[in-house]
């Protein structure tokens, strides 16, 4: 069993994830929405601001999730940090492509930006006891 603390922990974490993808979905449909299209990969077959729009959707109902469906959290926390594998693309290409966005204009701030990917995925899973649940199923 967790202890009280872990829990605490976990909680405030699991909260504080929601609360970022809500401000990220509101920043895909106003004040960052050029900056979100900045990163969309070339490769992406569909329009730009459409994949903007989809994932803002995507990022607000993850973040309600994260707050409010406690009783689903391991498979919100899972579903996210699939979220974050499946945009990591995005933050690659940025790096690549050097495209200055949200205030990443030199390629050692976008490279450090890659390092925290890793960090999202892992709170995605240990905030919502996912980890624990797949150590415990395999």
């Amino acid at each position: 069993m967790e202890n009280i603390q872990t829990t605490k922990t976990q909680n405030f974490f699991r909260i504080l994830l929601g609360l970022f993808m809500i401000t990220a979905a509101i920043g895909h449909f106003t004040f960052q929405r050029t900056d979100f299209q900045a990163q969309v990969p070339n490769w992406v077959p569909l329009d730009k601001d459409l994949v903007v729009i989809l994932s803002g959707i995507v990022e607000i109902a993850l973040g309600l999730s994260m707050i409010f469906l406690t009783r689903y959290k391991v498979i919100v926390g899972i579903a996210l940090a699939v979220f974050y594998v499946l945009v990591f693309p995005g933050n690659i290409a940025q790096y690549l492509n050097k495209t200055p966005a949200f205030g990443l204009d030199t390629d050692q701030a976008r490279l450090i930006r890659l390092f925290f990917q890793p960090v999202l995925i892992f709170l995605a899973l240990w905030s919502t006891g996912a980890i624990s649940y797949l150590k415990r199923k395999y």
